[in-house]
């Protein structure tokens, strides 16, 4: 993509928006031209991945008219506020990696969002070359595995070629916890990106943010990927409880077949849930990890 300074934007202009800043965003026109584009208002209501429609103010910048229908829009949120990952992404990468640690209550909630949106979902063991890290972090992932999640093993340093032909026909949104490998994946898939990639703190067994904003690459023939920042945690206070509990698959085939029709599956007598965790049927971390949005979900300030 190219930016001109006097790019042709009129009042019927479309764009994708390939990166935010805050209050401003890089919008990418149809015939590649790239221009910054700016909000109505006092909000930013924008995400990477927003096909939005434009008004013209000066040669390399418009105002933001809004936003077309999104058929997707991944994002996290706290009982105060909410922060937007993508939009209109069809497929979401969870990143993780033999070291540092990862946290498999992150993956579940992640996993959540994505069912609530319909979207598809791939896990990326990155780092898989540290054989001894290899096994613990296999195990975190196996009860993922089980569900179906589609897990692949890869270096990224190395050849990221068992990661291609998941991004084909997929506009793809890359989340993970920070220094597992995000930024160094887009620099092997895309040359020339130039995402800045740190070494990882031992100490603190945790990695140092280096994306500090959302970016959209275009990969060609409609699919394109999308990295974000690293994050620590994924808050989903804009879901019901019930929401939630749909958004674990293997609870989906026993919903409405416990004793009491509002079960909450703690300590409810004939709760086919705990039965089926107590059988192993269920994997005991997974139930842990939905008590605690289930938790969360009920006892949020009335804010969503």
């Amino acid at each position: 993509m190219s930016r001109k300074p006097n790019a042709n934007v009129t009042t019927e202009s479309v764009g994708t928006v390939v990166a935010a800043f805050g209050r401003q965003y890089e919008i990418a026109l149809a015939d590649g031209d790239l221009i910054n584009g700016f909000p109505l208002g006092k909000k930013s209501p924008y995400a990477v991945g927003d096909r939005v429609e434009l008004q013209q103010t000066v040669a390399d910048q418009a105002q933001i008219v809004r936003h077309q229908p999104r058929s997707t829009l991944l994002y996290r949120s706290d009982a105060y506020r909410q922060k937007l990952i993508a939009a209109n992404a069809t497929q979401l990468i969870l990143v993780v990696a033999t070291e540092p640690g990862f946290t498999d209550e992150l993956l579940s909630r992640a996993l959540v969002a994505a069912e609530h949106e319909g979207m598809g979902v791939l896990i990326v063991l990155n780092k898989a070359d540290l054989l001894d890290r290899l096994p613990a972090a296999r195990a975190l992932l196996a009860p993922f595995a089980v569900l179906g999640y589609p897990v692949i093993e890869l270096s990224a340093k190395r050849d990221v070629a068992p990661l291609r032909a998941h991004l084909v026909g997929e506009v793809s949104i890359m989340v993970g916890q920070s220094g597992m490998g995000k930024s160094t994946l887009i620099n092997a898939l895309i040359p020339g990106a130039a995402v800045a990639t740190r070494e990882i703190s031992a100490a603190l067994d945790s990695g140092k943010h280096t994306t500090t904003h959302a970016r959209l690459y275009d990969l060609g023939d409609g699919a394109a990927i999308i990295d974000s920042p690293g994050l620590q945690e994924f808050g989903l206070a804009h879901l019901s409880r019930e929401e939630i509990e749909y958004g674990f698959v293997e609870y989906r085939p026993l919903l409405g077949r416990c004793r009491f029709r509002d079960c909450r599956h703690r300590d409810e007598p004939n709760c086919i849930v705990r039965e089926a965790v107590a059988s192993g049927a269920i994997n005991a971390r997974r139930h842990a990890h939905f008590l605690q949005l289930s938790h969360e979900a009920e006892h949020k300030p009335k804010l969503y």
